[in-house]
Order: C-alpha cells, then structure tokens, then sequence
C-alpha cells in the first residue's frame, strides 16, 4: 500500500518525470561525440580516398606518357633509316673510317671473345679432365717403357737361341 500511495503522489511522479528528462538528456549529450566520432571517421577515409586517387591519376598520366613515347618509337623503328646519313664535318672523316675499322674487327672477333667467356664456368671441369687425361698418358708411357723393355729382352733372347 505504501508503494502505491507513493507513486500517486505528485511529488513522486514530479521525480520520475525529472528522471526520464535526465535520461533523455543523457542520451542526447552521448549522441554528438558519436556523431563527431563518425564524422571524423568518413572526413579521414574521404581524406585518404583523395590522396589515393591523386596518386593513381598521377600513375595514370605516366602510365599515358609511357604508351605516347611506346608509339612514337614504334613509328621510328617501323619507319625505314635507308638513305639517311649523318652530317659529318670533313675533319671527321678520317676518324670515322678508322672507327668503322676498328668496330668491324670487333664484330669480327665478338664471338670468339663471347666463346671464351661462356666457357669461364666449365675451366674447372676441364682442368679436372686434362689432370685425368695426363695421368692416364702417364701411365701409358710407362707400360710403354715396360713393354719395350720386354721386347728388347725377347729380341736378345731370339737372337741367342739363333746363334746357338
């Protein structure tokens, strides 16, 4: 019965209002920081999806300059450089000739020159190779020596029993 006569009671139902008003005022003070919260959230992402976009319109442009310059060269080697020469002075010539000697001797010995290097890797195996080679030659020479020694003995066996 307390109860009930407590809540009838003006000043009872005064505290609740004022207590639902504290609440709903509450809930409004917690509603701005959140909204500042999600503000600042979508500016930084709008901010960073703005620089992303710079960097990649700047990839783009050089990525078009790169495709200009492709093409142009394209152009330039498909376009034939027959009859085409070079200005040279007078001065020069002489030079020039000695040059285009020298360059065609190069040419010329570039692939022996190229031979050579290639064959850089494999010197160990064939040092390895020539060492078992002149071992066996070795060894040859000596059953040679020993073999001649041998026939030379028979000779002077077969001479003696023919003598005799």
């Amino acid at each position: 019965t307390l109860d009930l006569t407590c809540r009838k009671a003006p000043c009872f139902v005064k505290f609740s209002e004022m207590e639902k008003m504290a609440n709903i005022q509450a809930e409004i003070n917690e509603v701005p920081p959140l909204l500042l919260s999600v503000t600042i959230v979508s500016t930084s992402r709008f901010y960073f999806i703005g620089e992303k976009c710079k960097i990649l319109q700047d990839m783009n442009r050089h990525l078009e300059a790169i495709l200009k310059e492709k093409r142009a060269l394209r152009k330039r080697l498909i376009k034939p450089r027959c009859q085409e020469t070079l200005p040279i002075e007078v001065t020069f010539h002489k030079c020039l000739v000695d040059l285009l000697a020298e360059a065609m001797t190069f040419i010329e010995n570039l692939e022996s020159h190229l031979q050579t290097v290639r064959s850089i890797p494999q010197i160990p195996n064939m040092m390895k190779n020539l060492d078992i080679a002149l071992t066996k030659t070795e060894l040859l020479a000596i059953e040679l020596e020993e073999l001649t020694d041998q026939i030379l003995k028979w000779r002077e066996l077969q001479k003696e029993v023919c003598s005799d």
